[in-house]
């Protein structure tokens, strides 16, 4: 039996698995891990807790990468180089872009933590031809280069902001994966239909229509349609508007409106 320890290497990044081995390690302490692209920097996210030993679907032992160590003074100054080398290359890689004149927005660059690689993170509409672009930046910069094209929430997630409700946005404070988003959950929840009011910065719908979908639908059920006729003990009328939080119901009757109570429907 051996501990897992979440880290994560951005804010509002995927939390990842690693084997804490005998460190004593505390949410928030900054660590050096092992990855799949060499060492790397990143902070405790999720306490360590005991695991049995994990199998594979052959039956082999799961084997997590570990915990490298904690984070010393040099590796501060190594991630500080590293955001320089990152703002160097954003430069170079715009002007390069602008005199090839590739059809692309470059928004992030990234480099590994012992700097031997720099992903550059792009949207565009279609494909590009970036073959020219690539031999620029290895000249330039003589490390492994890597070209990323994301898609527009991506962007967002990365970037970051504030949405229109005035917080951080969801994408790049806390949601790991991006679940399907659909316009009949703007329905559910009686929100207008005007792309500008339910769309984020991003152009697409908000994240925060799946929040409380499922809230709404659980609601939604014990309610009767709209124009659905019900009967109360002192209407008849036909039900013009639903307060799902405030279990209320507003007919319309022969001589205007009336609001009434769910529990007073009879059934």
């Amino acid at each position: 039996m051996g501990k897992t320890i979440g880290i994560r290497f951005k804010s509002g990044g995927k939390i990842y698995d690693f084997d804490a081995g005998a460190f004593v390690l505390q949410m928030g302490d900054p660590v050096i891990v092992e990855t799949e692209k060499g060492l790397g920097f990143g902070t405790v996210a999720k306490i360590p807790v005991p695991v049995d030993d994990e199998k594979t679907a052959d039956g082999q032992e799961k084997q997590l990468k570990k915990i490298h160590r904690k984070a010393t003074e040099a590796d501060f100054e190594q991630r500080e180089k590293n955001a320089e080398l990152e703002k160097q290359a954003h430069t170079f890689c715009i002007k390069s872009i602008k005199e090839l004149g590739l059809k692309m927005s470059l928004f992030a660059v990234e480099a590994t933590f012992d700097a031997s690689r720099l992903t550059f993170f792009f949207t565009a509409d279609g494909r590009v031809d970036f073959r020219q672009l690539v031999k620029l930046l290895v000249k330039e910069f003589h490390v492994r280069i890597e070209m990323r094209q994301v898609g527009i929430r991506n962007q967002a997630k990365m970037c970051g902001g504030l949405g229109r409700c005035g917080r951080e946005f969801c994408c790049s404070l806390f949601m790991e994966k991006f679940d399907p988003v659909s316009i009949r959950m703007a329905k559910e929840q009686g929100l207008s239909l005007n792309p500008t009011k339910i769309s984020g910065q991003c152009g697409r719908l908000m994240c925060c229509l799946t929040f409380e979908n499922e809230v709404y639908k659980e609601l939604k059920s014990k309610f009767p349609g709209l124009g659905k006729t019900v009967k109360t003990k002192d209407y008849t009328g036909k039900v013009v508007r639903l307060n799902y939080f405030k279990e209320r119901i507003a007919l319309r009757v022969d001589d205007g409106e009336v609001e009434i109570g769910l529990d007073e429907i009879i059934k």
